[in-house]
């Protein structure tokens, strides 16, 4: 999951010195009549809502264990656990969502804040390996791994059939970018009061280009400032060209869903789990919506990037770890669990077995029959790894204040970048790659 709304930029300014007298502490594995208690999950929105749906089938394995998830909102739940943190735990859950591209703002200013999943049980090493890389990378600190894969955010185009045909434009046509934009005239002059895209109010169009380029705010290191490169510069430029033409509606979150739902919208970019958040904004437009996956650069390149998509962590201080990673590994490591979650609300697998469950396969009543999950999930393989790095709220807030500037202004993307990189430099201290 993505944070979509546009108060998410605001991040605390939290920061400490490392927990201490907070051991590690490793628990063996135990019979599922065995763990018992109670544990308490924190997460937000649809993320909630699908970890409610796995826990009836949890507790028929695991029947002495009471789970309670906690839908606290996206913001209150990453502004709580830094505060927690910072307190040494105090009024941590069991279970903690956090979302990748943030999370090593945790791993790095506490860093015994949450514990090891891997040595948490003989287990988890095998578990973890079956994850795609892009998924760990920015989790695993040293040989620790602080969070288990969730959901992953393969991006797609989300399309309203009834739009696009109007204009007479079949999605099959589109391979590049330079053809979303030339689709996205037809479909905006055919269809009065219609956008074709939102901007998300956010910087996600710019992060999704960019990995789908293998580009970033940083490199995979983590070391350096990488926004002005070569595959950022290209992803800025798509970007302005569909603000020139007219094709973006400004909206958050929030009135992007609105839009949706009023028939004002023929577009939607965004990672997988949008789906289910579509499905539940407009369960009137079912069968008028498709999807195709995003556009290549050039003709033949790579159509695959990743955007959002979380984890779930046990903190150093819940009460009762054995339980709370039972249902994590239940939740995220069984097959059960993650196409529970699918049905329910759209969260992409990314546990391979998972992605071949037949449910994957399955025509899907609401986008007029199309096994959509085969086709956002099959751009898994060649999703490019990206960090998110302890800096990426002030490598985000300092692109924002550029970004918005240029989709409104127009001007040269590698001047923009170039900008945007020694500031991030300079707040971060990390060198601007040359």
């Amino acid at each position: 999951m993505e944070r979509s709304r546009l108060h998410r930029l605001r991040r605390s300014a939290l920061a400490g010195a490392a927990l201490a007298g907070l051991a590690l502490a490793a628990t063996g594995p135990a019979a599922a009549q065995d763990v018992s208690g109670e544990i308490t999950v924190w997460s937000w929105n649809v993320a909630a809502n699908a970890l409610k749906a796995v826990v009836p089938d949890f507790n028929k394995k695991y029947p002495n264990v009471k789970v309670t998830v906690e839908d606290l909102g996206n913001q209150p739940v990453y502004d709580r656990g830094l505060a927690a943190c910072a307190a040494g735990g105090s009024g941590m859950p069991d279970v903690y969502t956090v979302e990748n591209h943030e999370s090593e703002v945790f791993w790095a200013r506490f860093p015994d804040c949450f514990r090891d999943v891997k040595t948490m049980s003989a287990g988890e090493p095998a578990l973890l390996s079956k994850y795609p890389a892009f998924k760990l990378t920015d989790l695993t600190v040293g040989d620790k791994v602080y969070a288990v894969p969730w959901d992953s955010g393969p991006a797609a185009v989300f399309y309203r059939r009834d739009m696009y045909e109007k204009a007479g434009v079949d999605p099959v046509t589109i391979e590049t970018w330079d053809d979303f934009i030339e689709a996205g005239k037809k479909v905006v002059a055919a269809n009065e009061g219609v956008k074709f895209a939102s901007t998300n109010a956010d910087s996600s169009w710019f992060r999704m280009l960019a990995n789908e380029n293998g580009c970033a705010y940083f490199d995979e290191t983590g070391e350096n400032v990488t926004i002005n490169q070569p595959g950022c510069v290209a992803a800025l430029e798509v970007i302005g060209k569909a603000a020139k033409a007219g094709l973006y509606q400004t909206a958050d979150w929030g009135e992007t869903l609105q839009a949706i739902n009023g028939n004002k919208l023929a577009s939607a970019v965004y990672g997988g789990w949008y789906e289910g958040s579509i499905r539940a904004s407009a369960p009137d437009q079912e069968g008028k919506w498709g999807v195709y996956p995003i556009p290549a650069f050039e003709k033949g390149g790579n159509r695959a990037a990743n955007i959002g998509g979380s984890s779930l962590a046990v903190p150093t201080a819940s009460k009762n770890p054995e339980a709370a990673l039972a249902f994590i590994n239940f939740a995220l490591g069984t097959s059960e669990g993650q196409v529970a979650q699918l049905k329910a609300s759209g969260l992409v697998p990314t546990l391979p077995d998972a992605v071949n469950d037949p449910f994957v396969k399955s025509p899907q009543p609401y986008w007029g029959g199309q096994p959509v999950w085969e086709t956002i999930i099959g751009t898994l393989p060649d999703i490019k790894p990206a960090r998110g790095t302890q800096y990426f709220a002030e490598a985000d807030n300092v692109f924002l204040n550029a970004y918005n500037a240029f989709l409104a202004n127009g001007g040269d993307a590698k001047e923009v970048l170039d900008g945007a990189a020694d500031e991030i430099s300079g707040a971060t201290g990390l060198p601007v790659k040359e």
